[in-house]
Order: structure tokens, then C-alpha cells, then sequence
């Protein structure tokens, strides 16, 4: 009667989600995203809006971008710490941020064991329609000082771009230039003792050049203005992602003083070096825009 029952008892329906991630991504990474150690308040959701399944979706629809259009190569993954509260602290460019996108799945698809970069959205991301969703179910976060202080205590890697909107929206002749380093990114190192892992991403600074913009203020969902772009897809640039070895700031800065303007300058200046230095570095090696 038992056995009887069981057949008769409706199996679960795979959301549509679940569907799309399957049929988009490989079972090999499908399977690294299973293992993640991924929070879930018990919803299918974190805090923060994360799912599991949304996170194999997203990887699942940045294949094409990752494998075939941008053709990623990327070394460095072994500066990742493996456990525990991290910050990786990148480059920005692009116009529109790709390059935040292949970072994102450079790292899902290359640490061991697997994490997840929880990469921090300027304040007008929440506020774009659509996008907004899918970047709060695949991990992005609201740049606010609680949700930072609240995923680096619980042990969450944070992927953060301190030049912010400048430097995505960067003029063509001030490519692999650092806009203007911000320093949070350093205070909550210190505050946390964190390590800081530089990221250079060569590449993305050529993929949409901007020859205009149109100021609007904070009219269209908060963002400053509306880029005008030279071409309206990216250009199958080659992009090159380089993780540089952990700084780990707390022992070269007292941490004491994390809220210390001078002590912020220099431990920002430090990371910012160390970023220009890969960029550089990346440069010299790269064989061309499309290589």
C-alpha cells in the first residue's frame, strides 16, 4: 500500500529556473555549484536574495560570453583564500560591466574549492528593472556599509571596483588609467582583517568605447547619465584576468586605526599599485586587443 502510495504521489515540478540552469550549464559546473557552502535563511534564498539555483542559471548564461566571446584567460586563482572573509579589489572599464560579469564567473568556475564572489553594485543597481533581480539571486549586494560589514562577518569573499562609475565610464584615451581609488574597500580589510587580493582585468578597456553621454541625473533609475557608445554590443576583445597574492593589510597597517584618513590613503595607495602593477603586467604580455 505503501509502495502504491509513493507512485501515486505527484513528483515535485523543477522550477523554471532549475529547467534553464540545466539545460545551460555543463553537470561538472553544476556540480561545483552544488558543493558551495551557499547560506539560505531556509526560503532557498539568503539575507541578500542569493539562490543556488539562479547562481547556475547566471554561470549558464555567461558561457557564451565567458568561453567563446571574450575567450577568458586567467591565472592567479591560487591567491583566492579558500575559506573565510576576502576582498578582491579590481579594475573598471567598459562602459556597460562585462567586465563584472566575467570576473563573477571566472571565479565560480576556477577556485578550489568553488566560492562565490559577492560583488558589490553601485547604489542605483537596485533600482534597474529586471537586472536588479538577476544580479540579487546570483550574488551581487547593494554597496552599503551594513550588507559589506554583514557578509565579511559571516566569512563571504566580496568583489569590489574602488574607482566605482568613473571608471567604467572612463574615456577611451584614459584606458588602463585608475580613476580615483576609493578607500572603503581598505577600511573594511582592517576593520576585519581581511586580506586583499588585487585583480587586474586587461581587456574590458576597449570592448565599448564611449563617445558621449547624456547627463540625466538621478532620473533614470538613479544612474549619473546614459553612455552613448561606439558600437552597441561589445567587441570580441580578448580579455586577461590576473589575481595578484593576498595583501594582508592588517599586519602592515594597525588596525586600530581603520578609520584613520591617513592610514586609509596609504593602505588604498598600496592596493592601488599593486592593481596598476598586473595591469602593466598583463599590457606587456597580452599579442593584441583580440589575443
Amino acid at each position: 500500500m505503501a509502495r502504491m502510495m509513493d507512485l501515486m504521489t505527484p513528483m515535485p515540478r523543477e522550477s523554471a529556473i532549475a529547467t534553464l540552469s540545466r539545460l545551460l550549464t555543463s553537470a561538472s559546473l553544476r556540480e561545483r555549484i552544488a558543493s558551495m557552502p551557499l547560506p539560505d535563511e531556509g526560503h532557498g534564498v539568503d539575507v541578500f536574495g542569493l539562490n543556488r539555483e539562479w547562481v547556475a542559471f547566471g554561470v549558464g548564461l555567461m558561457r557564451g560570453l565567458y568561453e567563446q566571446w571574450f575567450r577568458v584567460a586567467s591565472s592567479g586563482h591560487e591567491n583566492i583564500p579558500s575559506h573565510g572573509a576576502a576582498i578582491l579589489a579590481a579594475n573598471h572599464s567598459g562602459t556597460l560591466p562585462f567586465d563584472a560579469m566575467m570576473l563573477w564567473t571566472d571565479v565560480v568556475r576556477n577556485t578550489n574549492p568553488p566560492r562565490l564572489a559577492r560583488t558589490i553594485a553601485d547604489h542605483f543597481v537596485p533600482n534597474l528593472p529586471f537586472v536588479s533581480t538577476l544580479y540579487a539571486r546570483t550574488g551581487a549586494v547593494g554597496g552599503s556599509r551594513a550588507n559589506l560589514h554583514a557578509l565579511l562577518e559571516r566569512g563571504d569573499l566580496v568583489a569590489v571596483f574602488p574607482e566605482g562609475t568613473p571608471g567604467i565610464g572612463k574615456h577611451f584615451r584614459d584606458r588602463y588609467r585608475l580613476q580615483t581609488w576609493r578607500v572603503g574597500h581598505v577600511e573594511f580589510a582592517l576593520h576585519h582583517r581581511a586580506p586583499v587580493v588585487p585583480v587586474a582585468i586587461v581587456g574590458a578597456e576597449e570592448q565599448m568605447p564611449q563617445i558621449g553621454r547624456i547627463p540625466v541625473g538621478s532620473k533614470v533609475f538613479g544612474a549619473p547619465y546614459l553612455p552613448v557608445m561606439l558600437t552597441p554590443f561589445p567587441l570580441p576583445v580578448k580579455y586577461h584576468i590576473r589575481y595578484g597574492e593576498p595583501l594582508y593589510l592588517h599586519q602592515s597597517f594597525d588596525p586600530e586605526r581603520y578609520a584613520d584618513p591617513e592610514v586609509l590613503e596609504r593602505a588604498a595607495g598600496l592596493v592601488a599599485g599593486k592593481v596598476n602593477e598586473l595591469l602593466e603586467l598583463g599590457l606587456r604580455e597580452r599579442k593584441g586587443i583580440f589575443r
